[in-house]
C-alpha cells in the first residue's frame, strides 16, 4: 500500500472505481504543476468523467492499464475522499467519529481547568458524563 492517493484515467466512467475528484471538494493537489501537466498531457480536464481518485488503501482497484498519478492529500482532504468512497452507512458513522474527535479534543485540559476553577470532581463528572476516574486523572495533571 502507498501513502498517496491516486488520480487515474478510465475508459468506461460508469463502472470505474474511486470517485470524481470534484465530489471531494477543493483539493490543493489539483493546482500543482505536476497534476496540471499530467492532465494536459492526457488532454483531460479536472472535471472529466474519465478522471477518478482513490485513497491509498484502494489503489489495488485501479485497472492495471490505467494511466495514474500519485497525489499527496492533506488530512482533511483524505478524510473527505474516504467518506466519498465508503457506503453511506459507514460514511455516517465515520462523520460521527470525526465529530466526536473534534469535540473530545482538549478534554483533559478542560476537565483540569474546571477543577482548578473550583468545581468539585462530582459536579464535573455530572456535567460531562465522564467517569469519575477520568475526572480524577485530570485533577492530577
Amino acid at each position: 500500500m502507498t501513502d498517496d492517493a491516486y488520480l487515474f484515467l478510465v475508459d468506461e466512467p460508469t463502472r470505474a472505481p474511486g470517485v470524481l475528484p470534484s465530489t471531494v471538494g477543493s483539493l490543493a493537489c489539483m493546482e500543482t504543476p505536476a497534476v496540471r501537466a499530467w492532465l494536459d498531457a492526457h488532454d483531460v480536464s479536472e472535471t472529466s468523467p474519465r478522471l477518478r481518485l482513490v485513497p491509498p488503501e484502494h489503489t489495488g482497484e485501479i485497472p492495471a492499464e490505467a494511466e495514474r498519478l500519485p497525489v499527496p492529500l492533506a488530512d482533511d482532504e483524505l478524510n473527505r475522499l474516504r467518506q466519498q468512497t465508503v457506503p453511506e452507512a459507514l460514511a455516517t458513522v465515520e462523520a460521527e467519529l470525526l465529530a466526536y474527535r473534534h469535540c473530545a479534543h482538549g478534554r483533559d485540559e478542560l476537565l483540569a481547568r474546571a477543577l482548578a476553577a473550583g468545581l468539585t470532581p462530582d459536579r464535573v463528572a455530572e456535567l460531562t458524563g465522564e467517569d469519575m476516574a477520568v475526572v480524577r486523572a485530570a485533577a492530577s495533571r
